[in-house]
């Protein structure tokens, strides 16, 4: 029997079509596969899934089927990928789902269809709309096509493009890699980085090498914004088959990095927006959207769109504990996913990145009395081994950078004016 309540016998997934997830990026912490891995082994689906290496904390859960370990030489040459994903699906028979959890993995998926359609179920897209939506200079246009909100973005491949728009730019920006298989690849910028001055900005486009790709966007102060988060799985006619909104309560670093505690609320407003931007780019599956609502001029602005299941996804479901993965599954086997409200004030607590930044500024705001049940992110009674796994992990890599860490998020040092805002994969 499922931990989770089980789905209406009319929403039964079919357990006879496993599904395979996907990544490119190495990032063993990912709590959103373990999400996925829990959400459909509970119900019995055989979920299978690339990993980086054996010992990535959600390879220990025990609903995941089997781990595939991908070669090294596919992983740095995206031409090897699809070879290695159909062996894999020819090994696991009956036409396997494949979900990618982060951007590269769609990125590729759309770009070879054609090979893959045979072996796999998946919701492909046209690779023009997806390298659009992946990148943050052409979602930007996309978002002008459309008159969807979005920040002031400026393109730059060199310091002298980067100092030409600078003219148009106020202080402080937020300066991303512009290209998802850039910033695996020569990244100008680690993550995304919020800039205080002309100056630092500068000298940090002087250390660029090669030929960077980056996107310098207009930032909107954490005092003046709220940070809302949408997910929806839309059918091969762009209707939702569900979708939801919350808010983003804490982020490491705080105020200013990857989510750590969201709840889920209604948001008719944004609702409207994002779908409405989603039937007129004709999308389908699974996406994950960053909003932020910017009290300055009462509009929410799209600060980012995964084309793919977002690391949060188990935020939300609805009354018939549907979310984004079980609503995909059901639309691919040829299911209907009946409508059934939001279920409001939902929690999800990522515990490893929940402390850090509530000990080092990390705030509620107010909406934790809204709060009708919690979910954390690696915890679960009926599968203990990935936080144990995880808790072990992690506290080996935040021994050896504590104290870059305490500095960064207390303000003790230049860095934290510069600060992580993302993680590998969200």
């Amino acid at each position: 029997m499922a931990w989770t309540s089980a789905l209406p016998l009319a929403l039964a997934l079919d357990d006879k079509v496993p599904a395979l997830l996907f990544k490119v990026s190495r990032y063993p912490l990912s709590h959103g596969s373990l999400g996925a891995i829990r959400s459909l082994g509970r119900l019995g689906v055989p979920v299978h899934a690339v990993v980086e290496d054996r010992l990535a904390p959600y390879s220990f859960s025990r609903y995941l089927t089997s781990c595939i370990v991908m070669p090294a030489h596919a992983m740095r040459d995206p031409l090897a990928i699809p070879a290695e994903l159909i062996g894999a699906a020819r090994a696991l028979g009956d036409k396997p789902i494949l979900i990618p959890t982060d951007d590269e993995a769609a990125l590729l998926m759309s770009r070879h269809a054609d090979e893959l359609r045979p072996h796999f179920r998946y919701h492909d897209l046209n690779p023009e709309l997806v390298s659009a939506l992946t990148s943050k200079f052409g979602l930007s246009k996309l978002c002008r096509k459309h008159n969807v909100p979005t920040p002031q973005t400026c393109f730059a491949r060199s310091p002298g493009e980067v100092a030409a728009a600078l003219r148009a730019m106020q202080f402080p920006v937020v300066v991303k890699n512009s290209e998802p298989w850039i910033r695996l690849s020569t990244p100008a910028v680690g993550a995304t980085t919020v800039v205080a001055t002309r100056d630092e900005l500068l000298a940090m486009a002087a250390k660029w090498e090669g030929n960077p790709q980056v996107v310098i966007q207009e930032y909107i102060p954490a005092e003046e914004a709220e940070d809302w988060i949408f997910h929806a799985c839309c059918d091969y006619a762009s209707r939702p088959l569900v979708a939801f909104t919350g808010l983003k309560q804490r982020s490491w670093p705080p105020r200013a990095g990857v989510t750590t505690a969201a709840i889920s609320l209604p948001n008719e407003q944004l609702r409207e927006l994002a779908t409405g931007f989603l039937r007129a780019i004709g999308y389908r599956g699974i996406v994950d959207m960053d909003w932020r609502f910017d009290r300055r001029d009462g509009q929410y602005k799209l600060l980012d769109f995964n084309p793919r299941t977002g690391a949060n996804f188990r935020l939300f479901t609805d009354e018939n504990d549907l979310d984004v993965i079980r609503a995909m599954h059901l639309d691919l086997t040829g299911r209907p996913a009946p409508y059934a409200p939001q279920r409001s004030g939902r929690r999800l607590i990522v515990e490893n990145l929940d402390m850090p930044s509530r000990l080092f500024g990390g705030r509620g705001d107010g909406a934790d009395k809204c709060a009708k049940s919690v979910e954390y992110a690696w915890f679960a009674a009926d599968d203990p081994l990935p936080f144990a796994a995880m808790a072990v992990r992690f506290g080996a890599t935040a021994l050896k950078r504590l104290p870059s860490m305490i500095l960064g998020a207390t303000g003790f040092s230049a860095r934290a004016r510069i600060r992580p805002t993302k993680a590998p994969t969200t």
